[in-house]
């Protein structure tokens, strides 16, 4: 009779926790990431958008907790790219994030800390990209009312294996790729 009890009880709190736990589900139509790349030694760039495939936020007593997404590398794309000019085609391949090969990328939220005194929170998350799965941190500003998350954050390249297959041509292109996130749920 005692695990009876003991068991109705956690399975009261269990059902209880999980009545507070929410899943909302990204509108993939619109949420975008702009991502640019540069040069080391050149003021020049190049940018464009990447879209999701999927993706959830997963919050509990309105807080975030964690999420998960996909992102459609077929889609990277820019406006010179869409005027059959511009380096996209060619980010697109072996060299750089071979989308054939590698199709999806995907962010996994493993950790949410939230600082009440500077209504700011801080991310980390499991960054999947070509295979290779590296720890990120970012910082976010999460509206509520307009169910949006927005965020900017750059990456090292170089960490997911994104290089260049040209040692001289590599050592021109800066190492670090910035992202601006928006997420509409």
């Amino acid at each position: 009779m005692k695990h009876l009890l003991i068991t109705f009880i956690m399975l009261v709190g269990i059902t209880a926790t999980s009545q507070h736990q929410k899943t909302h589900q990204l509108n993939i139509k619109e949420s975008v990431i702009h991502w640019t790349g540069s040069y080391t030694f050149f003021f020049s760039e190049h940018n464009g958008t990447v879209q999701f495939k999927s993706g959830q936020l997963l919050t509990q007593d309105n807080s975030v907790i964690g999420g998960s997404f996909v992102i459609d590398m077929t889609t990277i794309s820019n406006k010179e790219y869409l005027e059959n000019i511009g380096p996209v085609k060619h980010i697109r391949d072996s060299d750089f994030f071979d989308v054939t090969k590698y199709p999806e990328a995907t962010l996994v939220i493993t950790s949410v800390t939230y600082y009440e005194d500077t209504n700011t929170h801080k991310v980390l998350a499991d960054l999947t990209i070509k295979g290779i799965t590296k720890e990120i941190k970012f910082y976010p500003t999460i509206d509520g009312t307009t169910k949006t998350l927005k965020t900017e954050f750059k990456i090292d390249r170089t960490r997911w294996g994104i290089t260049y297959n040209n040692r001289l041509k590599n050592d021109a292109i800066s190492d670090a790729i910035a992202f601006v996130v928006t997420l509409q749920f």
